[in-house]
């Protein structure tokens, strides 16, 4: 069992940054993939940033050069410094973790954490 809680959400003016960090409850080496996920007002929830413990990455091409993942072993977190950030993306960001175990593949989900971008 994997328990995610996410931080750092908040409104934002456009233009402006911020970055979100997420908690794991257990030694984030073991876990496959982490990554952020949003999901906006009427819509479907979408990856925006993911990271493998390999170290690789995938980005949502409406991410790409403005956000950065990155996950610190030592803390057991995964973070996304979000910058350049507009009105369209605001949404509520999830938190994810995939995990394989011999059974098969589980994902984890935080609660989300709202963020806005208006001015």
């Amino acid at each position: 069992q994997v328990q995610l809680v996410e931080s750092g959400g908040g409104l934002v003016q456009p233009g402006g940054s911020l970055r979100l960090s997420c908690a794991s409850s257990v030694d984030i080496k073991s876990i496959y993939q982490l990554g952020w996920y949003r999901q906006g007002p009427g819509n479907v929830r979408r990856p925006v940033a993911t990271i493998r413990n390999t170290g690789g990455t995938d980005y949502a091409k409406s991410a790409e050069g403005r956000f950065t993942i990155t996950r610190d072993n030592a803390k057991n977190t995964v973070n996304l410094q979000m910058n350049s950030l507009k009105p369209e993306d605001t949404a509520v960001y999830f938190c994810n973790a995939e995990v394989n175990y011999t059974s098969g593949i589980k994902n984890y989900w935080g609660q989300g954490t709202q963020v806005t971008v208006s001015s």
